[in-house]
């Protein structure tokens, strides 16, 4: 896979010559300011930075500083007609990899960043080295002693080493990106690429250019060429997070990739030949969604040669202080605030909470009552309001009975539609109209309800 350039240059003349000699060697991504470069970095893993010093009315200096916070940052070039020996000094107090004067040589230039790109590349395999080797990776971030987790880490230790792929199903929180983490982390992929896609979040127009690329001039505004994610994670694995999301067109797409095991850049003809593990996860039951025609069978079957069902943390209840301890461990260490513990009635109002948004919730929790912690024991005072709410009122939405709290005794045949729109209401009641949450306690996401929303303006016209 080519290392992904960033050149960042207010002169289009020399982010087209730059452009158009480097291409061959890297996947070049160009930017005339700052904010265009910000916005690159935010969405590209970008293993080089490129940039001029002046920048229009920036600093090169503050873009630099910008990409070296970064979780993953770049090795930084920087470049200047204004050069000096101060002024390369102050480049490399910023972090920068090297600094060229202009007008550039592009052999020197070219050199130079071959020797980046190796240096890009030894850094990647000894940081992922670094994180096999931690005591956090693998199955250590997936938390549980209860006989459910235990027999999921079973399972993903005996489907690890396959080339199988797999259907991670659970609610909304429940941790299927770490089990899905786990099953790489565990198999002989593990030195190549995990690449995550959030199929809730594209749109049926982006999926195919972000799952499959596209080349230049394909559609209005590809501007370059550019690798899809199934290219991304070439030798590696690619999860498919919210695979339910996908539309029938993209639906049709995936199966022929999948059993072709090559794809098709939007704009070519070209087959691309793909090695990739592919886990999908879901928290909708697609085995109705095959019944009802919104999903392929025979997609369904290639996805789901084995499933992990990752349960609800209201079923494992022994596992919420195990895993509320450590998440104190965590943020209280994040926070900066030393050695924090919570005292006994925190523990059991964690203990005896439903948490509909499940292993997530739970962690948000845990971290509010670190940032609101006067001392260092979180009471209940410290924790959110609706844990000591809900020890006073009545149980969750999704438990409400009887079933004419839905007033279906007045229906002369059961409407499966409106049952569900009445659930929807009372979740959004129950939450105050915070979308988020009424998705998290319907085990749905946010966009599927949305969606179900607008289809009926009339009944929620209250919460749109």
């Amino acid at each position: 896979m080519k290392p992904i350039l960033l050149i960042v240059d207010d002169e289009r003349s020399t982010r087209t010559v730059l452009s158009a000699a480097l291409e061959d060697s890297y996947e070049v991504f160009a930017a005339g300011n700052g904010k265009a470069a910000r916005a690159i970095m935010e969405t590209e893993p970008v293993d080089i930075l490129l940039t001029d010093l002046r920048l229009g009315g920036e600093s090169g200096m503050d873009l630099i500083d910008h990409a070296r916070a970064l979780p993953n940052p770049p090795l930084c070039i920087m470049m200047t007609a204004y050069g000096s020996a101060g002024t390369a000094a102050e480049a490399r107090r910023h972090g920068a990899y090297y600094f060229l004067t202009k007008p550039l040589n592009l052999d020197e230039v070219e050199l130079l960043l071959r020797r980046a790109a190796q240096t890009r590349s030894l850094e990647t395999q000894n940081r992922e080295l670094t994180e096999r080797l931690e005591p956090n990776s693998g199955l250590d971030k997936l938390l549980g002693n209860s006989p459910q987790m235990q027999e999921i880490f079973n399972r993903i230790r005996r489907v690890a080493p396959s080339n199988a792929s797999v259907l991670i199903e659970g609610e909304t929180g429940t941790g299927k990106e770490l089990a899905a983490r786990a099953l790489h982390r565990l198999s002989p992929r593990s030195n190549a690429k995990f690449v995550a896609v959030n199929c809730a979040a594209l749109s049926p127009q982006l999926m195919e250019s972000e799952l499959f690329g596209h080349e230049k001039g394909a559609f209005t505004g590809a501007m370059q060429r550019r690798i899809g994610r199934f290219e991304e994670a070439d030798g590696g694995t690619l999860f498919l997070d919210e695979i339910g999301e996908i539309d029938t067109a993209t639906q049709v797409k995936l199966l022929r990739v999948l059993a072709e095991r090559s794809i098709e850049r939007v704009g070519s003809n070209t087959p691309v030949a793909v090695n990739v593990r592919v886990i999908a996860a879901t928290n909708r039951n697609l085995e109705r969604m095959v019944a009802e025609g919104s999903f392929r069978l025979d997609l369904y079957q290639r996805l789901n040669v084995v499933t992990l069902k990752l349960p609800p943390l209201r079923e494992r209840t022994g596992d919420v202080v195990l895993m509320a301890q450590a998440f104190l461990r965590e943020l209280s260490h994040e926070n900066k605030r030393g050695e924090m513990q919570f005292n006994r009635d925190a523990l059991e109002l964690l203990r005896h909470y439903d948490w509909p948004g499940n292993v997530r919730q739970l962690r948000t929790a845990v971290e509010h009552g670190v940032v609101m912690c006067a001392g260092n024991r979180i009471g209940p005072e410290d924790l959110p309001e609706y844990l000591g709410s809900a020890a006073t009122t009545a149980a969750p939405v999704q438990n409400i009975s009887p079933i004419t709290d839905f007033g279906l005794e007045s229906l002369p045949s059961l409407d499966l539609q409106y049952v569900e729109r009445r659930v929807i209401l009372l979740a959004l009641k129950r939450t105050g109209g915070n979308r988020t949450a009424a998705a998290d306690i319907l085990g749905i996401n946010r966009r599927t309800l949305q969606r179900k929303m607008t289809e009926a303006p009339e009944v929620f016209k209250e919460y749109l």
